[in-house]
């Protein structure tokens, strides 16, 4: 909902006043894109054991994902840890394996198949999934949209008030300030991720809001 903010009147030029008005403008956009962070965990009392299996499970995801016609510079590391593991017996830390963590990011137009996507590398031994990140591959042109309607709406709300006092408004604005805030992207948490069913998992990413308001000061 668009606020009108009280105006005030003060002198400009020698015949001249002028109203501060603000406008907005809110798009809704469905996502094109999204980043998916899912990885593999293995533990052993070996290190090396642990790598190796942890190396050769990530190795059958990346080529399945491959395969599945992800381009391979749509697909990087994001963490890899080595970490002892240790159970704690009368207050005493004592060794007991460790953990290897290998976490990928998967980035793709494909929305639809996202899911899919998931359930794939999930089949291929991924134990961990912890975001699927939905966003827009070009935010700046809708937020671009959503300013230029702002600023149309800011100059209706202006042409509102002078027709009201019976005078005539000048269209060229004497100021514009933006005061417009970044909306974060939609991120669904998946950090415990059990597959069992044999139909794609539903990710459902909504639509993004992008909102712009901006200050305006005309004269009249």
């Amino acid at each position: 909902m668009n606020h009108i903010n009280p105006f005030s009147t003060t002198p400009h030029r020698s015949n001249q006043q002028t109203v501060k008005v603000t406008g907005e403008e809110t798009l809704q956009i469905a996502p094109d894109q999204a980043i998916i962070t899912l990885g593999v965990v293995t533990e052993n009392v070996d290190p090396k054991i642990a790598q190796q299996e942890n190396s050769q499970t990530v190795a059958q995801i990346l080529d399945t994902l491959s395969k599945m016609g992800i381009p391979e510079n749509n697909i990087k590391t994001s963490d890899y840890r080595i970490d002892p593991q240790y159970n704690y017996v009368d207050s005493k830390e004592i060794f007991h394996k460790y953990k290897v963590l290998h976490m990928i990011q998967i980035k793709t137009n494909d929305i639809e198949h996202v899911g899919t996507i998931v359930d794939t590398a999930v089949k291929q031994g991924a134990n961990s999934v912890s975001n699927v990140h939905f966003s827009l591959s070009n935010p700046d042109a809708y937020y671009n949209q959503a300013l230029s309607l702002a600023l149309k709406n800011a100059y209706k709300k202006a042409l509102t008030l002078t027709e009201t006092l019976g005078t005539s408004l000048h269209p060229l604005p004497i100021q514009i300030e933006e005061l417009s805030a970044a909306r974060p992207p939609i991120v669904l948490q998946a950090s415990t991720y059990m597959k069992e069913s044999t139909t794609p998992t539903p990710f459902k990413p909504g639509e993004l809001t992008i909102t712009a308001t901006v200050r305006v000061e005309y004269s009249y």
